[in-house]
């Protein structure tokens, strides 16, 4: 939580507070930077991201890899920054720290791989040419991490970045910027060779992430919320900076009729109500179908009520961090009783600020709010339908395509592939967002581009396709004067080459 603008007594400076969302505790004062500011990061960016590019991908991998060590090192310190910026259970804290760790440890050792410059084929109508496709670093790349995953977010961004050959400038939360700020400065205690300007930081509020949208980045990677996203996009489209954007989820489990329903109901209470349910990824409708229903709602109620939630040792959530999202939590179960809708566990009373007990919410209808947008709290709405059919209807009923996740013995791979969202798991919750060797993004309203794996690292590039002609093929067809039987020539080559009937037999 963030106290007001505080303009600094020595130097004129504005700064803001960051404290604990629970305790109040204060964790760090921060810088309000502005355009000015940033436009000198840029520059600096522009100059160290040649030095970076020119040490090539062992020279990188070599600085990368470094990084990682002193962050492993330095462990605890991280995970308790993160803990008491977010309040988030500290096991949680521990578990985003690994995946970022892993982003870093994959971009550096596939750089070279997915990257390098390969040779294609030029095809029979240039069969006198050779031809190869690289991937280009782009230049100096922004990241505007969000509040929820503090520690994951900025390092997501920098890895890949990084390991493609850029200049990274890191824009934390202003409700989460002590880990932004550590992360770039780790890379620095790793590396004390790298030049000023590879890796920076800037803080503040929107002013300074719309600034940094209009200040001529070649990149920005955004993750946050639906409306901003939106906002970010046409902010950047006055310089056309391209934009990755991993927006918000209301990501969908469907629990067939042959699903392992201890399995079932662990998955989707832990991926429902992990980190208070404040998550893109977070499971936040589940549709069961009615043979099993009774049973799977028995096995979630059970899991639900042995939930701990608060800061001591052994608590399983803590707080919300921002009190707006706990206004947006109290209506969406308003609107969800009031049309009907039945509390498995919880309700109304559960909210209790900084807090909210787990709520489970059964048979809500599909234009309640809880259901069609967003709710970013520990609030997990359970619907029955008639057959897994019904279940992938609803499913993708929503203007969000995230993540999303089926348990089924048999059909897995049937279900997950008619489900509409950039990523699905079989059997379990949210597990590709841990592996850094697959793709990491959404379709609709929760965004575009993608972070993790191959496509992760080609995000931060631009391809460069590069052709030489090997030998002359005499009468060449783009020259002048045009040949008199050129048009004679190339009926021939169009009928021999296409016309034959293919995939016929």
């Amino acid at each position: 939580m963030t106290a007001q603008l505080t303009p600094d007594a020595a130097t004129g400076v504005q700064t803001f507070d960051l404290t604990h969302p629970a305790t109040g505790a204060h964790v760090g004062t921060y810088p309000v930077h502005t355009a000015a500011e940033i436009a000198e990061r840029i520059a600096k960016g522009r100059v160290a991201q040649q030095w970076w590019q020119q040490l090539g991908f062992d020279g990188r991998k070599k600085r990368m890899n470094r990084w990682l060590s002193w962050l492993a090192q330095h462990a605890d310190e991280m995970c308790q920054l993160g803990y008491d910026e977010t309040g988030k259970a500290r096991g949680d804290v521990q578990a985003e720290l690994i995946a970022s760790l892993e982003d870093i440890r994959w971009a550096a050792a596939h750089a070279r791989r997915v990257l390098r410059e390969r040779k294609v084929p030029a095809g029979m109508a240039m069969l006198n040419f050779s031809a190869s496709v690289g991937y280009r670093p782009l230049g100096v790349v922004g990241v505007i991490a969000p509040w929820n995953f503090p520690l994951y977010t900025p390092f997501c961004g920098m890895a890949y970045a990084l390991a493609a050959g850029n200049a990274v400038i890191v824009k934390p939360s202003e409700y989460a910027s002590a880990t932004g700020v550590y992360a770039v400065e780790s890379f620095y205690k790793a590396n004390p060779d790298a030049p000023e300007g590879l890796v920076s930081w800037i803080t503040g509020f929107g002013e300074t992430g719309a600034a940094l949208c209009k200040s001529g980045v070649d990149k920005l990677a955004f993750t946050g919320s639906v409306p901003t996203g939106k906002r970010v996009m046409a902010a950047c489209a006055e310089n056309l900076t391209p934009v990755l954007l991993e927006l918000g989820g209301k990501d969908a489990t469907v629990v067939a009729e042959d699903a392992n329903l201890d399995a079932a109901a662990e998955g989707v209470v832990w991926g429902g109500l992990f980190h208070s349910g404040q998550g893109c990824v977070c499971v936040e409708r589940v549709y069961v179908v009615q043979s099993v229903r009774d049973a799977f709602l028995a096995k979630v109620k059970a899991r639900v009520e042995a939930i701990k939630v608060g800061l001591e040792p052994g608590a399983d959530y803590g707080p919300m961090t921002l009190p707006g999202q706990i206004e947006i939590v109290r209506r969406h179960v308003t609107d969800a009783l009031a049309a009907g809708a039945t509390a498995l566990v919880g309700g109304l009373d559960s909210i209790r600020p900084p807090y909210i007990d787990p709520i489970v919410l059964v048979d809500v209808p599909e234009d309640c709010s809880a259901v069609q947008e967003e709710t970013f709290g520990p609030v997990i709405v359970i619907n029955t339908v008639r057959d897994t059919d019904e279940a992938i209807a609803r499913a993708n009923g929503t203007a969000f395509g995230l993540g999303s996740s089926v348990f089924s013995a048999k059909r897995g791979r049937e279900i997950a592939n008619r489900l509409r969202a950039g990523g699905t798991t079989i059997n379990s919750v949210l597990t590709f967002v841990g592996m850094p060797s697959v793709p990491f993004g959404g379709v609709g309203d929760s965004g575009f581009g993608r972070f993790h794996g191959d496509d992760g690292l080609r995000e931060f590039t631009s391809p460069k396709a590069t052709t030489r002609k090997k030998f002359s093929m005499g009468k060449e067809v783009a020259t002048f004067p045009r040949p008199d039987d050129q048009y004679k020539k190339l009926a021939g080559f169009i009928k021999f080459r296409y016309a034959k009937r293919r995939g016929t037999k």
